[in-house]
């Protein structure tokens, strides 16, 4: 069935799937952050100045030794020479090869059915994993101070994955950490008033977690009019839920891009993460108990609002970026579902919704339960009677309601080529998920967008 896999479709997250399995196979560790980082900008074409520039190191550092050691480690590796002009079609070729494998895999039983609506539950067998970003998840959240950063744009799989670190988390205490307490706090749950002032948010900030944690209420007894509302707020964790917890407290906060919204408290709270995050990395230098605080960040879209590099919390820890499905996924799930799709097939399908998780979860449960054909799905997917209406309809209104952002989109639907917007329009439809950022342009995210959207120019 299959012919092989074209360059273009080997996204970042296969890629260095692909090139860190080998690197580990071969080596027993997993490629360094600086490693990631050079192989993300030899991918997307950038020069060894312009990944340096990017990542704040040196150039000479960058062309001189992480490069040149990289593609020796990857050409040990992949077992043939491999540089920044050949890289893609090598991992192109060892992704093709891990598709042949899944393709000759019998197909399983189908699954009882569960309609793809929101977070996929914990035991779901509808999950995919995405192996090497889960095992780096789960195995950096195990240590003291652990900061992880989980970016995609919307309904990616950014809370499902989020809520499975969490669980590990708790599943895997040890005698050092008997006690794991784990707290999903959405910043969409706050009242808009809420924002406009610093002081009120941390004061939300602190009660809801721990109602979380269901303590008693005791902030007013730890704020003080003495001391701002930052040193107000450490002074809680540090004497009120750390020392009653007696053990290590996960912390996921997310949806904050909320926080991107309100600039009069954006750069303080940022702030006071960041300072949460080198308290523990101070060891016994600092207060040993921010050890035992371990903080996972999950936001839609990249961060607009000027911060300062040094009291930032997004640019430390270990960042995640999810990406679409890939081929061989889908192949997997489609399985689970029950269906042998051909590679016609797959490709009609990666050409409508471009791997987006759910829009493929919505394709394989709707042809699952045979309400209609592929060919009947392709043809009215991007029509009101589609499958896809009630998406397609809250991505609408919410263009109505932004008009400039829906100009911005009209530029990149009646475009033939990448178009390059507005900084935040460009952050802002990608957060939506409506477009592909490469470098400062931006394209339509898959055809399913492209057609509905062409027919509403008037957005």
């Amino acid at each position: 069935m299959t012919q092989g896999i074209k360059e273009e479709t080997i996204t970042f997250d296969l890629a260095l799937k692909l090139a860190d399995t080998a690197v580990f196979a071969q080596n027993k560790r997993h490629l360094k952050n600086i490693e990631v980082t050079v192989l993300k900008g030899a991918l997307q074409g950038q020069k060894y100045d312009q990944i340096a520039l990017e990542c704040g190191y040196a150039p000479e550092y960058i062309k001189h030794d992480v490069g040149p050691k990289l593609w020796q480690i990857l050409s040990s590796s992949l077992g043939e020479k491999v540089s920044k002009t050949n890289l893609m079609a090598v991992l192109a070729q060892r992704a093709f090869e891990e598709l042949k494998t899944q393709e000759s895999i019998l197909l399983p039983q189908p699954l009882e059915l569960e309609a793809p609506v929101g977070l996929v539950a914990l035991d779901s067998a509808f999950y995919v994993e995405r192996p090497f970003i889960e095992s780096r998840c789960y195995e950096e959240i195990t240590k003291p101070g652990a900061l992880i950063r989980i970016k995609a744009p919307s309904q990616m799989g950014k809370t499902s994955l989020m809520v499975r670190i969490l669980a590990h988390a708790k599943q895997h205490s040890n005698q050092a950490n008997p006690v794991i307490q784990t707290v999903a706090l959405s910043i969409q749950r706050a009242e808009r008033c809420i924002f406009n002032d610093l002081d009120r948010f941390l004061r939300w900030f602190c009660a809801s977690i721990t109602r979380k944690l269901q303590l008693p209420h005791r902030v007013e007894d730890y704020w003080s009019d003495t001391f701002g509302s930052k040193s107000n707020c450490t002074a809680y964790f540090e004497d009120c839920l750390l020392p009653e917890i007696n053990g290590t407290l996960v912390l996921a906060l997310d949806d904050v891009d909320e926080v991107f919204l309100h600039p009069e408290i954006a750069d303080d709270f940022f702030t006071l993460l960041r300072s949460w995050y080198e308290e523990a990395a101070y060891g016994d230098s600092g207060n040993p108990l921010w050890q035992n605080l371990r903080l996972v960040i999950v936001h839609s879209t990249e961060v607009y609002i000027p911060l300062d590099i040094n009291k930032s919390p997004f640019n430390v820890g270990l960042a995640i970026e999810l990406q679409a499905f890939t081929p061989p996924q889908i192949l997997n799930l489609a399985q689970r579902y029950g269906i042998s799709l051909s590679e016609d097939e797959l490709s009609e399908l990666m050409q409508l919704v471009s791997g987006h998780p759910y829009l493929i979860q919505q394709a394989l449960y709707h042809l699952a339960r045979k309400d209609l054909t592929l060919k009947q799905l392709v043809r009215t997917a991007a029509t009101d009677a589609g499958i896809y209406c009630n998406h397609l309809h809250r991505h609408l209104r919410s263009l109505k309601q932004h008009p400039q952002l829906a100009a911005a989109y009209e530029q990149v639907i009646t475009s033939s080529t990448p178009v390059e917007l507005e900084q935040l329009s460009a952050f802002k439809l990608h957060s939506m998920g409506l477009v592909k950022l490469q470098l400062n342009q931006v394209i339509s995210s898959c055809d399913l967008y492209k057609q509905y959207f062409s027919n509403r120019v008037d957005i």
